[in-house]
């Protein structure tokens, strides 16, 4: 009896482990968006956001373009110095915080809970942004953290940033890059150390009435 209850334990244990993560579906590459040019004339930044969360393909189709493998060889559209793919994204919403994966286009959750408070700072509009994305500058993946390699990191963070803001104008979603934000208690939140640095992060939802 002691050997059933062990195994049905662990079943349970497993399976729980197992719904922490979250398959994305597969991105949309017939995706009806504005032309390059279009979107370079549509790009801005927007600080009002419509609550309703953003649905399961608009998520998908968001991430992917921000950092998601888009090659055979495991390279991603957001290219990083020396290929070191060392920007993590973690994705905040009303539910809880997940972790992107590009080499599986998967989610993982990292915490539960409505956490949006603490990347909003001290500009309350990003708390009524259903997605934000937060940028976090791994120094240990990178391999050192010279000032040269925080400069590189640095340049790789505003380009995984850049593609948000170009997949929101051409998708018509509302984002602006910021700064602000608790990185204290984002690293804590998150079980960061250090190293582990949150730069940027940008909130995403749906133009207001829409």
């Amino acid at each position: 009896m002691k050997n059933l209850f062990t195994v049905a334990f662990l079943l349970l244990t497993a399976a729980a482990c197992a719904q922490q993560v979250t398959t994305l579906p597969q991105p949309d590459m017939k995706r009806k968006t504005l032309t390059v040019m279009q979107t370079f004339k549509e790009r801005h930044s927007e600080r009002s956001y419509n609550e309703r969360m953003l649905s399961q393909q608009d998520l998908s189709d968001l991430l992917w373009a921000a950092q998601g493998k888009n090659r055979e060889d495991g390279r991603l559209t957001a290219p990083t110095a020396r290929n070191m793919q060392e920007i993590r994204m973690y994705v905040f919403t009303a539910e809880g915080v997940q972790y992107y994966d590009p080499q599986q286009h998967t989610l993982t959750k990292v915490a539960d809970g409505d956490h949006r408070d603490i990347v909003a700072g001290r500009q309350d509009f990003a708390k009524a942004a259903p997605v934000s994305l937060v940028l976090v500058a791994d120094m240990e993946k990178f391999g050192s953290d010279s000032q040269h390699a925080q400069w590189m990191t640095s340049v790789d963070v505003g380009i995984v940033s850049q593609n948000i803001d170009i997949f929101c104008a051409a998708a018509g979603l509302n984002t602006v890059p910021r700064g602000t934000m608790d990185q204290k208690a984002i690293q804590q939140l998150l079980g960061l150390n250090e190293k582990q640095i949150p730069i940027i992060n940008n909130p995403v939802g749906y133009p207001v009435g829409k």
